[in-house]
This record gives structure tokens, sequence and C-alpha cells, in this order.
């Protein structure tokens, strides 16, 4: 059936290029992004050079101007790592075991000074790489939500932009080596298709594809410019908002902000279905995705005479993070801003299932510590070690229950 699909957007795209008038819709891009044909957008893979050509086509159809190194295309080869804590060797000799993955950048020259800066990643984890979370036979990870979500959002995004808010250009960049590491937007960063030092401020679109019921949406680096936070909360009517000061992150944004360019990401938040092949285009909210993009635009329409923005520091959250050993083998949701650490999802044969822990319990006690925030629970999790047994109190619907947690 995906293959059909497959066959279907090709044909969509090839009409598009006779008549440019048509629109794709943002559930087609995440369609066609993660059919089982793109064998999972690995980087340097064939799906990946697919999903390359696909997104340069759309691109072009929507009018953007190539800003790549190669037409809409920036390759970057590179040595994998194989220390953790090693810097990634873009400089490569021929012959060398290298990898090469692609960028693909498209540009709005509205002639303005500055330039606003759009990303998602379209990388994914091919058939199963370093980083999945599937326990059983080989099977590809299509990632609808990590990340063609992001860049059907992206995509949508420059349609709108095309002829609107001309106060600034616009690059739109979708990355690669993301999922290994943040190599593509890295890359980008050290060699720029423009001029960095006339960039406004970036925003990145990862893993938007879930809005749940309540409509949580998580955007962080609203401290990375003062105007930023009044701005986020100025636009909004449609979501709950977990805002966070930070500009650095486990996503492309990181990138921009570690050169001094001011950031958002955005972001509804993590499930049971993340690093899994179960990621698949059904599952994602639609309706969802099309508020997030407007929601965007208007945060970009709102900056348009704001001039460039200035850049500010803000503390890593991740600096203050305890060092653990153990977990219990779940899925916290990210975006859940009650007392407590709430799980969004658990997995078979983990300390939290085998003590009876169920999806929806929000973790209020560990041992002598009591849980009310994700820090709190990390903290907890480090004062014990593999084998040790404790008591652990979750609050299920309106009870509280305890069971004994071996990690």
């Amino acid at each position: 059936m995906k293959k059909e699909i497959t066959i279907i957007f090709l044909l969509l795209l090839m009409a598009c290029q006779q008549e440019k008038t048509q629109t794709i819709t943002i559930k087609e891009d995440v369609t066609f992004l993660s059919s089982d044909a793109l064998e999972g957008r690995q980087t340097g893979s064939n799906g990946e050079q697919k999903a390359a050509e696909y997104i340069a086509e759309r691109f072009q159809n929507i009018g953007l101007q190539a800003k790549g190194t190669k037409n809409y295309f920036q390759p970057f080869s590179f040595r994998p790592k194989t220390d953790p804590h090693q810097d990634v060797n873009y400089t490569v000799k021929d012959g060398d075991s290298t990898i090469t993955g692609t960028n693909v950048i498209g540009y709005i020259d509205n002639k303005a000074e500055n330039t606003i800066i759009i990303g998602a990643h379209y990388d994914h984890l091919g058939l199963g790489a370093e980083g999945s979370l599937h326990r059983g036979e080989t099977a590809i990870h299509n990632g609808a939500d990590d990340n063609a979500s992001g860049v059907a959002v992206l995509l949508n995004l420059a349609e709108k932009l095309k002829t609107k808010n001309t106060n600034n250009n616009y690059v739109f960049i979708t990355f690669s080596g993301e999922e290994m590491g943040l190599l593509g937007s890295n890359y980008f960063v050290k060699n720029p298709t423009i001029a960095t030092q006339k960039a406004n401020y970036m925003i990145n679109m990862d893993m938007v594809g879930r809005l749940k019921t309540d409509s949580t949406l998580a955007v962080y680096g609203v401290g990375t410019s003062p105007i930023l936070k009044q701005t986020v909360k100025a636009n909004n009517s449609n979501f709950k908002l977990i805002e966070k000061e930070s500009g650095v992150g486990p996503s492309d944004h990181t990138s921009f902000y570690n050169a001094d360019i001011p950031v958002l990401h955005f972001f509804t938040g993590q499930h049971e279905d993340y690093h899994k092949p179960s990621d698949d285009f059904e599952k994602l909210n639609y309706e969802g995705m099309q508020k997030i993009s407007n929601y965007i635009y208007e945060i970009i329409t709102d900056l348009d005479n704001n001039g460039k923005l200035p850049f500010r520091a803000t503390k890593n959250e991740s600096d203050a993070v305890p060092k653990f050993e153990v977990g219990l083998g779940v899925t916290p949701d990210y975006l859940f801003d009650g007392i407590g650490m709430r799980i969004d999802g658990t997995r078979a044969d983990t300390p939290a299932t085998n003590a009876g822990i169920q999806k929806g319990d929000i973790v209020v006690k560990m041992g002598a510590y009591d849980i009310s925030d994700m820090m709190s629970y990390m903290k907890a999790l480090s004062n014990y070690k593999k084998g040790d047994t404790t008591d652990v109190t979750v609050k299920r619907g309106g009870e509280l229950v305890v069971v004994a947690v071996t990690f």
C-alpha cells in the first residue's frame, strides 16, 4: 500500500511541475516522506537522497531560490565518531570510510537587510540505526513525527511567506545528520551559504505532529532574545504553552544558538512510538500541525517590523541534570506541568512494567524522595543503582498506588 502511495506522490510532484498553482497539503508531504519507499531516510542512504530530491522539487515548485552549494543541495561528508565525546571530522580524504549527508536549502530574497532561518531535520533511523528503541526483527523506521512533521510544516510556512512579511529574507533548511548528532546544522553554521552575521533569528520544528487533546505545545529558546517571550505569549490563542528559556536542546536549533543567533524551537512531546517503526503517518494530528504552522506564521508576522533581534545567552538547563545509572524504562511526558512525572509510554520487560506501572500513571514518590517534576525524578534516580529495590508511589486516576520496583 505504501509503495502505491509513493508512486501517487511522485506523479503528483510531476504534475506540480506542469501546474505550479496546485498546493500539496501537510498530510501529503508527511505521507510521502514517511513512506516505506524511503526506507527510514537514514543519513547517507538512498532513501535520504530520495527525500532530499522530493524536498528540492517542493522548494522549486513553491518558488524558492536554490541556496545550496550544488543547486538546492549542500552535501557534507564526515567520518562517523567512534568516541561519543570527540568532534565529528568533516574534513575527510578520498578512500576513507565516510558518510555523505545532504542539507536541502531554499531562499526567499526580499532584498532585506536580515534573514530569518527556518529549519527542520528530515533524516531518521533507517532500518533501526543507533538510537532505535525497537526490539525485534529489523523494520523500517518511517519517522512520521520525527521529523517528517517538521519538514511538512516548514514547507507550509514557505508557501505562506513567499510574498508576505517582506522586511526579512528567508532561508529554509532541511537538515540531514540530526539523528547522528546535529551534523547537518552544525556543518551549515560552519559553512553557511548566507551571511550568518545578518541572520535575524532561527525557528526549528522537530516532532510537531502529535499535538494532544489538551493542545500542549513546548516552545524552547524564549529567553534567547528579550522580545521573544512576550511575542510567543501575545500571539497564542490555541495552545497550552510550555515555555523554556534555554536555547540548548537535543535538536538543530542548538547549532544556531551556539553561533549567537536567537532561536525558537517547537515540539509537541515524545510518545510511545518515538524512535520505533510504529511512528507512522496515520497517527499524526494534521489539524494540530496546521494550527502550529499558523501560530509560527503569526509570530513571524509580529516580528516583521522589529529589525534584527538582539541575542541573549541563556542558562544551559542540561548542565544541571543529575547523572543516573538506572531508570524505570518508560517514556516520560515532557510536557506534563502538573505535580509529579507522568508516564506517556511503557515498554515490555522493564522495571516499571514488571512492577505493574502503567501508561498514564503519575510518579509522585520514589522511596523517601518526593517527585514533583522531571528534575526531581532524575535526582531521585541518581540515588539508586542496578539491583536496588524501592517503593514507588504513582497516582492512577484518583488513587495512590504503591509498587515495589527493582532496577
